[in-house]
């Protein structure tokens, strides 16, 4: 872990700061808690994040407010050292794909991707455009109207539009939610893809775990207005800094036990912990850390099952608790049947575990 981050990973700072945001405040009514209470982040050159939480925490509040599509009650926002807290949007230098992609019926593809480039001569914008629409793989489409396109192509014209000025940073709002399944998976690594090649950094606003996971260097988790962690998706799914970040990123159990500086005394026996504590404790356990074994003289029962393919989705029973199993593919169950509802089972923790609260 670097020096200057904290064991949570609140407040971990790039070498090369492109963007500080730091105490951003905004209320919409004044009886009303803040939509964004005192968000402070940092983030590098060419890096990619991912604001997560779920519907009204504020991720989108504060996407905007960097943007210039908001102003802040309170609170700087700094582009390579420069404030630029009070400049209107079209001079911050910050590159916008929206949700609807805001891509213009009545021009074409390539008329679109030109709309940034009016400061250019018509052959150069020209010839950025197609470069451009290339580098999305959309070559030969720049004739097109975006109502001829597929909700994925129009995605890449709308990430082409922003990329085609160079801008230091791109912001995307639920840039995916209009895609299938499928089409989600295959164009948020195409977007880490281009971005990495153009060298912008990125933020992304997401609910979706999968996704930030998947597409951001670090990622931010917010509930009600205020960043709870900072760090990157395996800091925060192996190390969460509360309950609420432990359930939102992936599943987890929750387990009291008694803590005595890295060790945890449990239900399960001693423990290790991913960070020292004392007292009385509640601990995040993660399914896949959970050992699951037959045994007719166990002290759990079966009492869900889901099969998944690569892994099994157990329920068990044991006690007051139930706990949440996944499984590898005959784990546990020796040269006998598969492990089935109803049958008894031993359990046993085989990691660190961490104390949420």
């Amino acid at each position: 872990m670097p020096a200057d981050a904290s064991p949570l990973g609140f407040r971990q700072t790039p070498v090369d700061v492109l963007l500080e945001v730091e105490g951003l405040s905004r209320h919409f009514h004044a009886t009303e808690a803040p939509a964004v209470d005192r968000v402070s982040l940092s983030l590098g050159e060419g890096e990619l994040m991912a604001l997560l939480g779920p519907s009204g925490c504020g991720k989108t509040t504060t996407l905007r407010m960097i943007g210039g599509l908001e102003m802040p009650d309170a609170g700087s926002v700094r582009l390579r050292g420069r404030d630029i807290t009070r400049l209107p949007v079209e001079k911050r230098g910050i590159g916008i794909v929206f949700q609807d992609y805001a891509l213009f019926p009545h021009l074409s593809v390539r008329d679109n991707v030109k709309f940034g480039l009016r400061k250019l001569t018509r052959a150069a914008a020209d010839a950025r455009a197609e470069e451009m629409l290339a580098l999305v793989g959309l070559e030969g489409l720049g004739g097109r109207k975006p109502h001829q396109l597929s909700g994925g192509q129009q995605q890449r014209v709308a990430l082409a539009r922003t990329l085609a000025v160079s801008p230091p940073l791109v912001l995307l709002d639920e840039p995916f939610s209009n895609l299938d399944a499928a089409m989600r998976v295959e164009t948020r690594q195409e977007v880490r893809r281009l971005l990495k090649r153009i060298g912008s950094a990125g933020i992304l606003v997401t609910h979706d775990q999968e996704e930030a996971l998947a597409l951001a260097d670090r990622i931010a988790v917010m509930e009600k207005g205020r960043v709870l962690q900072i760090g990157t998706p395996d800091e925060i799914y192996r190390n969460p800094a509360t309950r609420f970040v432990a359930a939102f990123i992936g599943r987890s159990n929750i387990v009291p036990g008694r803590a005595n500086g890295m060790d945890v005394e449990t239900a399960f026996g001693r423990l290790p912990l991913s960070r020292a504590a004392n007292g009385r404790v509640s601990l995040a356990v993660r399914p896949e850390q959970i050992m699951i074994e037959a045994d007719p003289t166990g002290p759990a029962a079966v009492v869900g099952r889901e099969f998944r393919g690569h892994d099994q989705l157990y329920w068990v029973q044991e006690g007051e608790r139930c706990l949440l199993v996944i499984s590898g593919l005959g784990q546990g169950q020796g040269m006998g049947a598969p492990i089935a509802i109803g049958d008894r089972v031993r359990l046993r923790i085989c990691d660190c575990v961490t104390p949420v609260d």
